[in-house]
């Protein structure tokens, strides 16, 4: 069956080209907000990404701005009242890459070779609040190394506000790989993956090592008192948010902080200084071993150093400090 459609009486005519409104200047319209792309934090998740935005104030300062939500699975302290320090220190880190390839240029598919981190945290500004905390960042880069015009190495210092107030500063350094290298530095290594979690999580094992699900538990127990097994979940969203050919150094970063932890324990440590230097890839073929002891430290505070050994070789040292009890809530929380 055919259908006619008759021509409509009244159908208005073309507006002509010139006839046409104006386009809105989209300069004067407001600028909404975003995440950076996800690609240049090495995040797969959007959800993770908590960079939002950058401004090049010279040649190595930038002015940056970023957000943490009200609610994470992993980034939370053990009572969800505050805002976890290893978030400061994933923020940190993601700043390191972001200006690697978007302000440095160095391409994507580039490895970096984290070589230490240093962060301080100040717990009074890390209480979660109605909404979601908007920051401010200044990062700055100094000891730059390129291998023509390539960036290979470098160095970040960065500070964290919330509100007009630092609630974290910290940085690194940094070494960008190209792909042949890396292939080349890592060998056989290049294609391994962790396939799953050796041991089952006792059920005591999260709340002695500050953390509450036993799927963030990084550590099963060793032959003795102040020693454990790295002994992550691949399955973790987070800590293996994609996929890698080594334990990667924010599951190292977590393993001090719950051996810090555990260490402390009655007690709880709220950390609030971490410096970390990564001597060489912990492997996932091998067991990593992780041991905590003390160091003097003044009453009502926590100093501890944290290694950890692979086939006999130092893989990473860390200093982690806090306050042992819970931080008071300012007065606006209380």
């Amino acid at each position: 069956m055919t259908l006619l459609a008759s021509p409509r009486q009244n159908s208005s005519a073309p507006t002509p080209p010139d006839e046409m409104p104006a386009s809105p200047d989209i300069s004067t319209m407001p600028r909404l907000t975003t995440t950076v792309p996800r690609e240049y934090v090495h995040r797969s998740s959007l959800a993770e990404v908590f960079l939002s935005g950058c401004e090049r104030l010279d040649e190595t300062h930038f002015s940056l701005t970023g957000q943490w939500p009200r609610a994470h699975t992993f980034f939370t302290s053990a009572d969800g009242a505050r805002h976890d320090p290893m978030q400061a220190v994933e923020t940190i880190r993601q700043v390191g890459l972001y200006l690697a390839h978007a302000e440095f240029g160095v391409p994507l598919g580039h490895q970096f070779l984290m070589w230490d981190m240093t962060v301080t945290t100040n717990s009074e500004h890390l209480f979660i609040g109605p909404v979601p905390s908007e920051l401010s960042l200044i990062a700055s880069c100094t000891d730059m190394k390129w291998k023509g015009k390539r960036l290979a190495e470098f160095t970040m210092h960065i500070t964290v506000e919330r509100d007009g107030v630092r609630c974290a500063a910290g940085g690194g350094r940094f070494s960008c790989i190209a792909p042949a290298a890396y292939r080349r530095l890592r060998g056989a290594a290049a294609g391994a993956r962790c396939a799953r979690r050796l041991h089952p999580v006792g059920a005591d094992a999260p709340t002695a090592l500050g953390r509450i699900l036993p799927f963030d538990v990084v550590l099963a127990p060793g032959d003795r008192p102040g020693r454990w097994l790295l002994d992550p979940d691949p399955r973790h969203p987070i800590l293996f948010d994609h996929n890698a050919d080594h334990i990667p150094g924010m599951v190292l970063l977590e393993a001090a902080r719950q051996a810090a932890c555990s260490l402390a324990r009655p007690d709880t440590l709220t950390p609030s200084y971490l410096h970390a230097e990564f001597l060489r890839y912990a492997e996932f073929d091998s067991p990593c071993w992780v041991e905590a002891s003390w160091v003097p430290s003044a009453e009502g505070t926590a100093d501890v150093l944290v290694t950890g050994t692979q086939d006999g070789n130092c893989v990473f040292t860390a200093q982690v400090c806090g306050s042992l009890g819970e931080p008071a809530a300012p007065p606006l929380l209380r």
